[in-house]
């Protein structure tokens, strides 16, 4: 299992591209300060957000959204004993509200 945070991701894949953080916060309507405090993690990510970096960063939205849930779901609840069990409990409400 990797240790990669959702802003390790998006720096990851946004040298990739070679895209400077003025550009990328540009065409998320952001100051660059902001994309680099997501980046380190001083910072949490807008769920606004992950649209417009699948599109300027090439990336799969499915899997944008899944790092951004996962990354987020680990700093706020990662340390708590009965994780699993809270997170098929969420999964069920999950279903039962789409239904």
């Amino acid at each position: 299992m990797s240790n990669e945070t959702f802003g390790d991701y998006i720096k990851k894949a946004r040298e990739t591209m070679q895209l400077p953080l003025r550009k990328v916060a540009a065409h998320l309507d952001i100051d660059t300060s902001t994309l680099s405090k997501v980046e380190r993690g001083d910072r949490p990510a807008s769920p606004d957000y992950l649209k417009p970096l699948a599109d300027i960063l090439q990336l799969d939205l499915k899997e944008v959204q899944s790092k951004f849930i996962a990354d987020k779901i680990n700093k706020d609840f990662g340390d708590m004993e009965h994780l699993t069990e809270g997170l098929k409990a969420a999964e069920q409400q999950i279903k039962k509200k789409k239904k």
